[in-house]
């Protein structure tokens, strides 16, 4: 028998969370993780300061060639240059939606920290294997 979806919409619930209380922080060389959960799903925002690149950064934790997340990803502030393991470069912008499949390095451009909230990636992101 399928609920209808009158029926449904009573037995689904609000959720509200906010970065400002994260589940987890992960901290790593010039840079930071917050995790929330939301509706199942983990969110992160990442803070990635001026120097930061994932090959240095991060690769010493994930122990894997390139970054080998897949990201949904919704860029806040600074500039994000990606690099995907094919020799492909894109620069990522305030503003900017990036879908990016695994087997990518990137880093900061400028003097901008970079700031993105990621809806797919991020949940073993800078998380030792």
């Amino acid at each position: 028998m399928e609920l209808s979806t009158e029926t449904h919409r009573h037995e689904e619930k609000v959720e509200v969370k906010s970065f400002d209380r994260p589940r987890e922080i992960r901290n790593f060389p010039n840079g930071h993780l917050e995790l929330i959960e939301v509706y199942g799903r983990v969110i992160g925002r990442v803070t990635l300061e001026p120097g930061w690149k994932w090959s240095e950064s991060v690769q010493p934790i994930a122990k894997t060639k390139s970054c080998e997340a897949a990201h949904f990803q919704y860029h806040v502030a600074g500039v994000l240059m990606v690099k995907m393991d094919n020799g492909e470069t894109y620069q990522c912008r305030p503003g900017d939606i990036s879908v990016l499949p695994p087997g990518h390095d990137a880093w900061v451009v400028g003097d901008e920290p970079v700031v993105i909230v990621d809806f797919q990636g991020m949940v073993d992101y800078a998380k030792s294997p």
